[in-house]
């Protein structure tokens, strides 16, 4: 077996076979966007060092940046603690939405509406 084979392995595919990726710019650590994955769309990520998604509303594979030209270049891959989540560290040429933004994070800020009590509970 690979080392992508093995990697791969340890992946907790949902039971669509589907497991999320977190996109995120490998040297500000910016948060650029979530996608989907199957298994074969992350053996083509990790060894062709361009991110390939699964489209789950089209059922089709789709290398980002393909069409626009706003490539992902992988520079690394982590699963989170369960192998459920898999967080994908590249560098983004261009917008990484499909709005044409940076990120697809911007479009409404929200802080949660609670007291400094709320953020300290009392113990004990």
């Amino acid at each position: 077996m690979s080392e992508v084979d093995d990697r791969i392995a340890r992946v907790a595919f949902g039971p669509d076979g589907l497991v999320p990726a977190i996109v995120q710019q490998w040297d500000t650590r910016e948060v650029l966007m979530l996608a989907w994955m199957d298994a074969e769309a992350l053996r083509r990520t990790l060894t062709s060092g361009r991110v390939t998604y699964w489209s789950r509303s089209r059922r089709e594979y789709w290398r980002k940046g393909d069409t626009s030209g706003h490539i992902q270049i992988v520079k690394g891959a982590k699963l989170d603690c369960d192998g459920d989540v898999v967080l994908l560290e590249i560098d983004q040429i261009g917008p990484a939405c499909h709005t044409n933004t940076r990120t697809c994070f911007d479009s409404d800020t929200s802080r949660p509406e609670v007291g400094d009590r709320d953020l300290h509970p009392v113990v004990g």
